[in-house]
């Protein structure tokens, strides 16, 4: 079977998109806004809510077929062919505090495969964009991940050492006692900084489908690997135990022998 690509209308509403969430986000960040918690106690935003809120119409308004999973309102339609899946502010945390780190990020699925991914950082007007078949891309430009081969060069990132339990906790140490140094808490804006070239593996544990489907075609069109700490493909679910990507194959599988996959 060949592999679907994105229609090119869906790549024009993708864009059209995180060009509104900007307009939304733009303005209140570094103010000081109310801050709720949702039932998982993560922080949500009005911020969050209207740029998702924006998203749901455009895609409603352009393809009422299409479903739509989103972080802040839930699922729509989840039998459709194409689903869009939408995370208006990942790294609220960041957002809150005033950081950099984070951005909003787009996905398109077609029967369950990840054919478009956008992170988007509406402050700095930085956006990856990654299709199936095509190379990924910042702001127009090609970009590539690093050749790094050892653990002992690798740059390691993860978001949330606290969403590993024990076992995860001990065999995360193992990897980043070998490398060359680690990094926290920058969220969808590392799997950016890992195709760019800057960042060698990206470790999460317990996140959600928009958390990782919009980096995965980002990183696997820049040259990178993404599977779980096993050395499994992720599938299509709502939710992933664990996330492993690296800049390429040797670095993926070195990564693999130490966390024991």
């Amino acid at each position: 079977m060949t592999e679907a690509t994105c229609p090119r209308d869906c790549l024009e509403l993708a864009n059209a998109m995180a060009d509104a969430v900007r307009a939304i986000v733009r303005p209140y960040f570094r103010r000081r806004l109310a801050v709720d918690a949702k039932a998982d106690s993560s922080p949500v935003t009005i911020a969050d809510r209207e740029a998702e809120t924006a998203m749901r119409e455009m895609i409603g308004a352009a393809f009422p077929e299409h479903g739509i999973r989103g972080e802040e309102f839930g699922v729509h339609r989840p039998e459709a062919e194409w689903v869009w899946v939408l995370d208006p502010i990942d790294g609220t945390k960041s957002f809150i505090s005033g950081s950099l780190a984070f951005g909003t990020q787009i996905a398109l699925l077609h029967r369950g495969v990840p054919v478009l991914g956008i992170i988007d950082q509406p402050i700095t007007c930085e956006r990856w964009l990654g299709q199936a078949g095509a190379a990924t891309v910042l702001n127009g430009q090609p970009v590539r991940t690093s050749d790094t081969r050892g653990i002992e060069q690798a740059i390691v990132y993860t978001s949330a050492l606290e969403q590993f339990d024990a076992d995860r906790h001990r065999r995360f140490a193992a990897l980043a006692s070998k490398a060359r140094f680690t990094r926290m808490s920058h969220d969808g804006y590392a799997a950016g900084l890992l195709a760019l070239g800057g960042v060698d593996l990206l470790l999460e544990s317990e996140v959600f489908d928009y958390d990782i489907m919009p980096q995965m075609p980002i990183v696997l069109g820049a040259g990178g690997v993404v599977t779980d700490w096993n050395g499994r493909p992720l599938g299509d679910t709502r939710g992933f135990e664990t996330v492993l990507m690296a800049a390429n194959g040797e670095l993926h599988r070195a990564a693999l022998e130490l966390l024991g996959g």
